[in-house]
């Protein structure tokens, strides 16, 4: 099942994210160091606008009416994407822009004039380091990777821009109440004779006395977080968690000035669907400990949700995709810890010639052993 489009006889708004400068008129862009949208032109800086009490905060959606295309047409937007032919990434572009490179791959891309209609974001999680953190905080990383190719080393070194890119997700909140059965286990020993060597020998050994038990446990689900995109591999942006999702901001398109956002390739039904297997994890966890004893075995678990709802978020990641050799290297820096997670490259020369000094130093510590002897 797929999130139906919105009706069509309404028209979702556009979103822009393009903010002039009042003075000079060039784009302003957000600078997490100040909090503020700073112009590069003329250095003017302009005052965020605060979100307002009557926002209430960063508020949930009911799961049910998303799926069942009753969402108000205020939480719908379109916004202007391009499609990355090689790994499919949907990339938001400014209107004057018609040809970049993909920021997830470093393949070219030449934009079209389409529009991505889907749920707006609900909450963000500014950028807290801007990109010459980010670039330094790749560089350490690259650095400690002692067989990393020296074409890729170099071009750490020499800075090349990193990309700002907004990744969407979905989390998901839910009230659960979980019926099981199973056995627990209680362990006991035995004493039992054995010959050993001939002679009768005294051992313990272990036993588990099973018994069938029932019960029900309940937990209340907060955020459970769910990646909405499918660009990069999952094993790197898990790694760049934890997010403080505590720090979360009412989404407002100013935050977006002078970076990308990436639309959601993950529908909602099925990010709910992963979200289900993450609750699943917690929810045996919970059974084992209800069931007690020194062993759990769990026959059957029968859970119900309610209150079931979610919000499109977006977290800040700087992304660097270069080609070496015919080969695309990504690496991605988390926007507010620094931590960075990438493909490992390999340099084979330089390999060849570790386990060449290796055997050389092998040889000569064999050649001294059989001299001393």
């Amino acid at each position: 099942m797929t999130t139906p489009p919105p009706a069509p006889t309404a028209t979702a708004p556009k979103e822009e994210h393009r903010f002039p400068c009042d003075q000079c008129g060039s784009d302003l862009r957000f600078d997490p160091d100040v909090g503020k949208l700073v112009c590069d032109h003329c250095g003017n800086t302009e005052e965020m606008v605060q979100a307002g009490p009557w926002d209430g905060g960063v508020k949930e959606l009911d799961f049910r009416a998303a799926v069942e295309n009753l969402l108000p047409l205020q939480e719908m937007e379109e916004t202007r994407v391009a499609q990355c032919p090689n790994c499919g990434a949907q990339v938001e572009f400014d209107p004057d822009v018609h040809a970049s490179e993909c920021p997830f791959c470093a393949t070219p891309v030449v934009t079209d004039t389409g529009t991505h209609r889907h749920i707006k974001p609900r909450g963000l999680l500014p950028f807290a380091m801007d990109e010459a953190q980010a670039r330094e905080a790749m560089v350490d990383w690259l650095g400690k990777l002692w067989f990393a190719p020296n074409g890729v080393q170099e071009y750490a070194r020499k800075g090349r821009k990193l990309t700002g890119i907004y990744v969407p997700y979905w989390t998901f909140d839910a009230d659960t109440t979980s019926d099981y059965r199973g056995e627990r286990g209680t362990i006991y020993y035995e004493t039992r004779t054995v010959m050993r060597d001939g002679k009768p020998t005294q051992q313990r050994v272990q036993k588990i006395r099973w018994r069938g038990v029932s019960g029900r446990v309940t937990r209340f689900f907060d955020d459970v977080l769910v990646l909405a995109s499918k660009a990069l591999p999952k094993r790197y942006t898990d790694a760049l968690e934890p997010w403080d999702l505590s720090e979360m901001e009412p989404y407002r398109p100013e935050f977006l000035a002078g970076f990308r956002a990436e639309g959601y390739q993950v529908d909602l039904d099925e990010g709910f669907q992963e979200a289900r297997v993450k609750m699943d994890r917690v929810i045996q966890r919970d059974v084992k400990f209800d069931i007690g004893g020194d062993r759990q075995r769990i026959h059957h678990v029968e859970t119900e949700l309610r209150d079931v709802t979610f919000k499109h978020v977006l977290l800040p990641v700087w992304m660097a995709a270069y080609k070496y050799r015919d080969k695309s290297y990504r690496f991605v820096v988390n926007g507010r810890t620094g931590r960075v997670q990438g493909e490992r490259p390999w340099s084979a020369v330089k390999i060849t010639i570790a386990v060449i000094l290796g055997l050389i130093v092998a040889g000569g510590l064999g050649y001294l052993i059989a001299q001393n002897q």
